[in-house]
């Protein structure tokens, strides 16, 4: 097996398993059981566990941003595109609750444990870079520009985004889940206007 067939194997196995036990108990030892693989392949595709924490970060975040960021096409209305990216999220995130309860438990995981604190760094970093991405996609599609900083926008979607990801796990009220997508895309909207040219 190509080594990085494997590397993603053990990916996948480490997600299954934050997911379904949690990440303190997302040892070494436990992801290569569930990969069936040996922990010296562990070791040989990955330098340290924060650096499989970090590809775990990065490897779950592409695949919320590719759902997404086909939905931006050219010309499209704003509104909807903004809104059609927001309830395609949404419907993965309730899919997929375990793996987003995993993203929240890594992040204090990470703080709370000496030498990981930089993979909850960079697991917010990875989020407002693909919220900001997304933003200026939707812009350059619908032919409009943001009056306020695209990351200053990234860090309200994120921040608003990880309290409502937050309230639906304890609550799993769907419905008021989605109005309040509603009113970020029009609250979004407030702070739009025609590109210049």
């Amino acid at each position: 097996m190509a080594a990085s067939d494997r590397r993603a194997e053990l990916l996948e196995a480490a997600i299954r398993v934050m997911a379904r036990d949690g990440v303190a108990k997302a040892t070494t030892r436990a992801i290569v059981s569930e990969a069936g693989m040996t922990l010296g392949a562990f070791h040989y595709c990955f330098t340290s566990r924060a650096q499989m924490l970090e590809l775990v970060t990065e490897t779950l975040t592409e695949r919320y941003v590719a759902e997404v960021r086909g939905l931006f096409a050219p010309h499209k209305d704003i509104r909807d595109s903004v809104l059609d990216s927001l309830h395609a999220f949404w419907k993965g995130f309730e899919a997929n609750p375990g793996e987003h309860q995993m993203s929240y438990e890594l992040t204090q995981y990470a703080l709370r444990t000496p030498g990981l604190e930089s993979v909850a760094g960079r697991q917010y970093e990875i989020f407002l870079t693909a919220f900001a991405s997304l933003l200026e996609l939707a812009a350059d599609n619908a032919g409009i520009e943001w009056t306020e900083p695209v990351p200053v926008l990234a860090r309200y979607v994120q921040s608003l985004i990880d309290g409502l990801n937050m309230t639906w796990l304890v609550d799993r009220n769907s419905a008021d889940s989605r109005a309040v997508l509603e009113m970020l895309a029009d609250h979004l909207l407030q702070h739009a206007r025609p590109a210049a040219g």
